[in-house]
């Protein structure tokens, strides 16, 4: 056989070879030697529960979702923004409040970040806070009860895009503006102005929004800023307790074509707050109390589980150019997203958007370029940090279009770059790669639970990405966005898991299971159910008319309604079913639904009250019935409404029929 035909011979058998090396093994993308290597690292076994609670925002459906890790299973989603067919959220007169706003009745929201309540900076399973981006709001989740306890709308803003981030103690959540709009400094109106007056008129706020110990929020201070778009926060912790940091791009203050106007500056700005002494000025009352009408709404548990709402008239504006020491500005390439402090609070990490590195601002160099008044100049005002005095390092060839850093509390930073769509592994000291594993695709945020913490756990990273395409099953055009988790406990990162998520979540936070699980509230207490239109029991069950206006109390229990039939409702009454749940069990929700309503169900957990209003437009029976399975005489737990015309003379009655 001459050397010729030999070769012809053999290099099919190379090339099977050299396939066969890159399909097994842990290979350079990080995937693991077999999927049964990865699936068991995943496999929650039936009945057993995940290690952790994962909190997704929504993204552009308001709400929140809950995921198992490191399954991937989706648990639950919280209504918290956007009213909720599942369960009435946002459509029930107990809830309808939580939607209100000075723009009115609100029922949808942009949700971005959740953020988990903090206790010597580290997660504590309290409350979970997120921020609406549309109309600027925070809302405080209760893992008690897995609902949204409270919604406080942001005044003096448009956009709430740098939200919601706490202090390490859950001392304040804070708030910035994206768009800044034009605001008249001396009663912060938005002006009619031409929207080419950028330079001259535009101005943002950032907010700090004190929690007290029973969760309460209400705005403490405003600080009035320049013109810029406000993108992300983080809080010091450790040595920066007592500061925050926010990203800002549009330095150049454009108007319009932003994506080529506001990319001019080779640096931009993050925004250092001494938070602390901001709240200290505004405890001497220094600054303005100044128009700033906003909601505050809030569930009253003292009266019943409903929702009510207060008008708040003012806030405090605080002004850095007359206040010294609460703002500087450290120059950050290029058009900055994420910003992000390590678990010692000593350095803080940014994701220039076209920057070719990732900068590291020392704290220890800033609060000495303080000391020593080590000013490039001053910005509006506001004085600016020399770069170079305040940097620890630069992070070369972290990927391209470094977004999100967070940290495994091993000394090791990690960071999306959503272009080349990959994760990059940083020694947070030297500032220099150590591993990156690619991911699909385009990854926004990324989350570590408790990465953003002093104690972070370390063991699996998700990845937040923004495309799907070919991951799943096609559904048409319109598809979920993907998470990917990723084992971080090995010197390499390794691919374990894809799973889909609702709507864009675009941040998510994860804590241990045990932090949580212990505190649920299972059902509520019928003894104190307080809702001024509770039914308590079967004898209570009534129906009573004040007008045109018919209030009709209700119960549930397995398997029927009280009353069952009802008689003498008319066209043109407004009819207001107050259902309570008699059942004293855990896991035994009975719904509601009638015909003809122009609202969603109501599903009303054990021991509580809700009520749904219905308007009836013509005369017949009306069934109405459980919308929820819960038991085996479901189907038979239903009932109907006698709807007479409107100047017909049939009196109200009422019964089960016995």
């Amino acid at each position: 056989m001459n050397k010729l035909l030999k070769k012809s011979l053999l290099w099919p058998l190379a090339a099977v070879a050299a396939i066969g090396f890159l399909s097994v093994g842990c290979s350079s993308n990080g995937e693991f030697g077999s999927s049964s290597d990865a699936a068991e690292k995943v496999y929650v076994a039936p009945g057993e529960h995940d290690e952790f609670y994962g909190f997704f925002s929504g993204g552009y459906n308001g709400q929140l979702g809950v995921y198992g890790l490191p399954s991937g299973r989706h648990i639950y989603t919280i209504p918290v923004f956007s009213q909720t067919p599942t369960n009435g959220y946002g459509y029930s007169e107990e809830t309808k409040s939580m939607l209100q706003t000075t723009d009115g009745f609100v029922p949808w929201g942009d949700a971005h970040h959740p953020e988990l309540s903090q206790t010597d900076g580290e997660t504590d399973g309290r409350w979970v806070f997120m921020n609406e981006n549309n109309t600027p709001r925070v809302a405080r989740v209760g893992l008690d009860e897995f609902k949204t306890q409270e919604i406080i709308e942001i005044p003096n803003s448009a956009g709430n895009h740098a939200s919601s981030f706490v202090t390490p103690n859950t001392e304040y959540v804070s708030a910035a503006t994206r768009f800044s709009i034009p605001m008249d400094e001396k009663n912060m109106e938005n002006m009619d102005v031409s929207i080419d007056s950028y330079k001259e008129n535009f101005k943002g706020t950032i907010s700090f929004i004190k929690v007290s110990d029973k969760g309460k929020m209400n705005i403490d201070f405003q600080i009035m800023m320049p013109g810029f778009n406000y993108d992300l926060s983080h809080a010091g912790k450790g040595p920066s307790h007592g500061w925050s940091f926010f990203t800002s791009y549009n330095s150049e203050e454009a108007n319009t074509m932003l994506e080529i106007n506001a990319s001019r500056n080779d640096k931009d700005y993050i925004a250092a707050i001494n938070w602390e002494k901001a709240a200290e000025y505004a405890k001497q009352g220094k600054g303005k109390m100044m128009p700033g009408k906003h909601y505050r709404n809030y569930i009253d548990h003292e009266e019943g589980g409903v929702a009510k709402s207060e008008v708040i008239e003012k806030v405090r504006v605080l002004d850095p150019r007359k206040l010294e020491g609460i703002v500087y500005f450290l120059p950050t390439p290029k058009s900055p997203h994420g910003v992000d402090v390590d678990p010692t609070g000593q350095y803080i990490a940014a994701g220039g958007k076209l920057s070719t590195v990732i900068p590291v601002h020392s704290f220890a160099k800033m609060e000495e370029a303080i000391e020593n008044k080590d000013f490039e100049g001053k910005e509006q005002g506001i004085p600016v940090l020399n770069y170079d005095s305040i940097l620890h390092g630069e992070v070369e060839n972290p990927g391209l279009g470094p977004l999100h850093t967070e940290f495994d509390g091993k000394g090791y930073a990690y960071t999306t770059a959503f272009i080349s769509s990959e994760i990059v592994k940083w020694d947070i000291e030297t500032a220099e790669v150590v591993d990156r594993i690619d991911v699909y695709y385009s990854p926004g945020h990324l989350m570590i639970p408790g990465g953003d913490s002093q104690n972070p756990d370390g063991k699996y990273l998700v990845a937040l990405n923004k495309i799907t395409k070919d991951r799943y099953l096609p559904t048409g055009p319109e598809m979920f966005h993907s998470a990917q988790l990723i084992d971080i406990s090995g010197d390499k990162m390794k691919l374990l898991l894809d799973f889909p998520t609702e709507g864009e979540p675009h941040y998510a936070q994860a804590i241990t299971a045990d932090k949580v699980k212990e505190r649920q509230k299972r059902f509520y207490e019928i003894d104190d159910n307080n809702h001024p239109r509770a039914t308590k029991s079967e004898k209570e069950a009534r129906v009573e008319r004040d007008g045109n206006e018919v209030h009709v109390y209700m119960t549930t229990i397995r398997s029927h309604f009280a009353p069952d039939n009802i008689e003498g409702i008319k066209v043109g009454d407004e009819v207001y079913f107050h259902v309570t749940n008699l059942e004293q069990d855990w896991d035994v929700p009975h719904g509601f639904a009638v015909k003809g309503a122009n609202t969603s169900e109501l599903l009303i957990m054990p021991g509580e009250t809700l009520t749904l209003k219905w308007e009836p437009k013509k005369p017949g029976v009306v069934p109405f019935y459980c919308t929820d399975f819960c038991s085996a005489l479901h189907q038979e737990m239903q009932g109907y409404v006698r709807v007479s015309p409107e100047n017909s003379d049939t009196p109200i009655s009422y019964g089960t029929g016995e």
